[in-house]
């Protein structure tokens, strides 16, 4: 019985580990695209608010840098509701535009990537994805 038990237990977890798999990948520059910001180079943001918002305290030794997000319509107003799917309730957070993300950063940041999406194709596996089919195995 209790291996039974012990065999549902891994059937369960197994089952709730690939419902967590599923998902849609989105990317920096798509439109569906919410969440933390890394301006490295980019032009300046233009900000929802000219202060950053801070939720939670953090304890006074512990300093955040500032966090830049995009989040939907609506979740810079109710913040204290949204701030835990960003991981960034105890972060002082500014808010970007999102017409400076999709004018600008977007733009800059497909272009700045651009090397790195191309500049890789062909080489390491697709050597051995030509040549798998030939073998005479």
């Amino acid at each position: 019985m209790k291996r039974i038990l012990i065999a549902l237990g891994f059937l369960a977890v197994a089952h709730s580990a690939l419902a967590v798999d599923v998902g849609v990948s989105i990317t920096v520059g798509q439109p569906g695209f919410y969440g933390r910001i890394d301006l490295g180079n980019a032009p300046k943001p233009q900000l929802i608010f000219s202060s950053p918002v801070v939720i939670h305290t953090p304890a006074p030794h512990v300093v955040y840098q500032p966090m830049y997000l995009r989040v939907p319509p609506g979740h810079e107003k109710k913040w204290s509701k949204h701030c835990g799917k960003y991981n960034a309730c105890g972060h002082p957070v500014y808010f970007v535009r999102d017409n400076w993300y999709t004018d600008v950063y977007a733009p800059h940041y497909r272009q700045s990537h651009k090397d790195d999406d191309h500049g890789n194709k062909g080489k390491g596996q697709g050597k051995e994805k030509k040549n798998k089919g030939n073998r005479d195995d």
